[in-house]
């Protein structure tokens, strides 16, 4: 179960958050407020948190400022905004981070909260990366193939639940995986969806 906690100054928000997530059954949220401050005591796993310029919580800053604070596990953060956030400055200290859109669909955010579960870090390239382009095709193009199983990858699926998903053995899955490691120059999971994500071949 992924224990999370909603931070948002409108209740309208959190009510809203709160509705999408219960749509998954391996999500449990165990605790909500307009202020980060009031949930300091409570065990979670991923903190949901709005930035809008509405907001009572400067949640950009706030999460940042103390990188040593008295967050449960140090939680994994994922935060609601429309601006740009360079991932080298985001969250120093914390397990992971991830960016999402205030638009993102249910999907994309259940996705997330899955992905931060793991330890990942997650968002679209324009909010992650503002000042970097996305590296160039020819550094290591993935097939469509590829693409679809490092997007399972992102969202959390074990090897077995990739083969089910798209049809293919986990043998295949495997020989994918490698392939992909070997195009993005990467040695495990995390490494590769960083850099799925900086190439803009997946988004979440």
């Amino acid at each position: 179960m992924i224990r999370v906690l909603l931070v948002a100054s409108s209740p309208a928000l959190r009510a809203g958050l709160r509705s999408l997530l219960a749509a998954d059954s391996r999500v449990q949220v165990i605790g909500e407020s307009a202020r980060l401050d009031d949930l300091y005591d409570i065990e979670a796993d991923v903190i949901i948190a709005s930035a809008s310029p509405a907001s009572s919580l400067d949640a950009s800053t706030s999460l940042r400022a103390d990188p040593e604070a008295d967050l449960p596990q140090l939680a994994s953060i994922l935060l609601l905004t429309d601006s740009p956030l360079p991932a080298s400055d985001a969250f120093r200290g914390r397990p992971a981070f991830g960016l999402l859109p205030t638009d993102a669909s249910p999907e994309e955010l259940l996705a997330a909260v899955h992905a931060l579960a793991e330890g990942l870090v997650v968002g679209p390239h324009s909010l992650l990366f503002p000042n970097e382009s996305p590296i160039p095709a020819e550094r290591g193009p993935l097939t469509e193939r590829e693409q679809e199983v490092l997007s399972l990858l992102a969202k959390g699926l074990a090897n077995k639940q990739i083969a089910a998903s798209l049809g293919i053995s986990e043998h295949t899955v495997k020989f994918h995986v490698s392939s992909i490691y070997a195009k993005l120059e990467a040695t495990n999971r995390a490494e590769a969806i960083r850099a799925g994500l900086r190439g803009g071949w997946i988004a979440l």
